[in-house]
């Protein structure tokens, strides 16, 4: 994960948390319980989905705040990141989000901003090392044929 998209997140959290409506809180609490409903074991793409919805909905309080378009790519780089890491971070995004939760209702900025930052490493980590594994593509297998349109 780009150190930038973590900032991004972590003054998007910190803005939000000081911006946050009722109505925003009532939606991050419902995607964390639909969140919670799914099976990472066995949907763990919709699930990937659902937990990167958080950030839509942290970015939401902000909509007029930044480019609706830099904040979909960088939600789509943390989703992109959820279903690389796969279901072993559902635990740990769940606890993320409701500490985040926790934190936003406290009014408690700053944590919100870290509590964002800390997750987004976590997940960057475990990244990392799941592209590393044995068996991790890199690439075209070796000795795989490319494609004529690649080739030249």
């Amino acid at each position: 994960m780009d150190e930038q998209i973590i900032e991004l997140y972590a003054h998007v959290a910190r803005t939000a948390c000081l911006r946050m409506t009722p109505q925003h809180l009532a939606a991050l609490q419902s995607s964390l319980d639909q969140t919670s409903c799914l099976s990472a074991r066995l949907q763990w793409d919709r699930k990937a989905t659902a937990h990167a919805e958080m950030f839509n909905l942290l970015a939401d309080v902000l909509a007029e705040a930044l480019p609706s378009s830099l904040l979909s790519s960088a939600t789509g780089r943390v989703h992109d990141l959820m279903i690389t890491v796969g279901p072993a971070a559902d635990g740990i995004a769940l606890n993320a989000r409701r500490r985040l939760l926790v934190l936003i209702r406290a009014g408690d900025a700053d944590g919100a901003a870290e509590e964002i930052e800390r997750h987004l490493r976590v997940l960057s980590f475990m990244g990392r090392l799941a592209s590393a594994a044995p068996g991790a593509c890199h690439g075209p297998r070796p000795g795989a044929r490319r494609s004529r349109a690649v080739a030249n």
